[in-house]
């Protein structure tokens, strides 16, 4: 199986996954029930945007601008599997982190405050945004440079596909047990999913920032931490769906 299979087989076991449970669990069975039409609208079109149309954007139109901008730099970078890996999953989460700090200021909430009306954690919401959101998103532009500067871009690709599913993961409400041996392994270092949750809390929603790592927000004072889950998810929003999907200003 080539990496570029396995790196897509890796997202979409993740999702199929997230969701088959997410079915079998009574909360997350209630949850989809009562959620609106207007909501599954909005989470089927994310996540057609960022399964889909992301990827062929990203292998066509970005990648022939790069083909333009640096026409001699094509598999310019050989590095090894496990340096390309950690420029992935490591020196990028942290382009993120300041990505999604950035898109908390003044300048750039009203378009970002879409992802946060989602209102229980929920896999289906993982990629709610407005449709132009992505171009705003690190991801769009990094990965793609980087697929066309590596020779060999098999270990950036496995740090993009496990980054791809961690996110599936930390937006879904399956908790590993605090009393758990998982739990003490990758609490201290990984972001989980009552991380990311207390990220949508309707009153604290400036912390944890991170994608993978819970080194960035510590690092900066934007870290916080708890066991439980948050008592409100989301913010409350007077925005109708045309000014959701399209031009989320109030």
């Amino acid at each position: 199986m080539g990496i570029q299979n396995f790196s897509q087989l890796l997202i979409f076991g993740s999702f199929i996954g997230l969701v088959g449970w997410t079915i079998t669990n009574q909360v997350g069975r209630t949850q989809l029930k009562i959620k609106s039409r207007e909501d599954w609208l909005l989470d089927g079109i994310g996540l057609t945007i960022q399964g889909i149309l992301i990827p062929l954007l990203q292998a066509t139109l970005v990648y022939r601008l790069y083909q333009h901008l640096l026409p001699n730099q094509q598999g310019y970078l050989k590095i090894s599997l496990i340096p390309a890996f950690i420029i992935s999953f490591v020196v990028i989460d942290y382009l993120y982190y300041w990505n999604h700090r950035l898109l908390h200021t003044k300048l750039l909430w009203n378009v970002h405050q879409v992802h946060h009306t989602v209102t229980q954690m929920d896999v289906l919401g993982t990629s709610r945004n407005t449709l132009w959101t992505s171009l705003l998103i690190v991801y769009l532009w990094v990965h793609t440079l980087f697929l066309y500067l590596l020779a060999n871009p098999t270990g950036y690709l496995l740090g993009v596909s496990l980054t791809s599913a961690l996110d599936l993961w930390r937006h879904s409400r399956l908790i590993i047990s605090a009393n758990s041996w998982l739990y003490q392994f990758l609490s201290s270092w990984l972001i989980l999913p009552q991380d990311h949750a207390w990220h949508h809390c309707r009153e604290i929603h400036n912390y944890n920032y991170g994608a993978n790592l819970k080194i960035w927000d510590k690092l900066h004072g934007t870290y916080y931490e708890s066991k439980q889950l948050p008592s409100m998810i989301g913010i409350p929003s007077s925005l109708n769906l045309f000014q959701k999907l399209f031009f989320p200003f109030s």
